[in-house]
């Protein structure tokens, strides 16, 4: 993994670890749930650990899956920023967290 590789994954992995540094959006689904099983869920999405090939192909932690009462929901952390941006600064780039059902995707 390369240097800039490794920054938009601490950055990502800042944002998704404390919902602090970005936007953090939720669709309907993950709205209508029970406190109780939204917390859950959002435990779950800030201690994401599991990053393997097959979620995570560029290294850049910016997408997972987990399960809360056996519902399966994905978060993505997609960016914005000016017209070539260079998504490892901060200064450039907007993290967004979006947080959903999987039958929402």
């Amino acid at each position: 993994m390369d240097d800039k590789t490794k920054e938009i994954a601490k950055l990502n992995d800042l944002l998704r670890g404390t919902f602090l540094t970005g936007k953090v959006v939720m669709t309907i689904g993950v709205q209508s749930l029970s406190d109780e099983n939204r917390e859950e869920l959002f435990t779950k999405v800030r201690e994401f650990k599991d990053f393997n090939e097959d979620n995570d192909p560029y290294e850049q932690h910016d997408f997972g899956a987990v399960t809360v009462d056996s519902t399966k929901y994905f978060w993505k952390i997609d960016y914005y920023g000016i017209e070539h941006a260079d998504f490892s600064d901060s200064k450039q780039t907007q993290r967004v967290l979006t947080i959903m059902r999987a039958d929402e995707y």
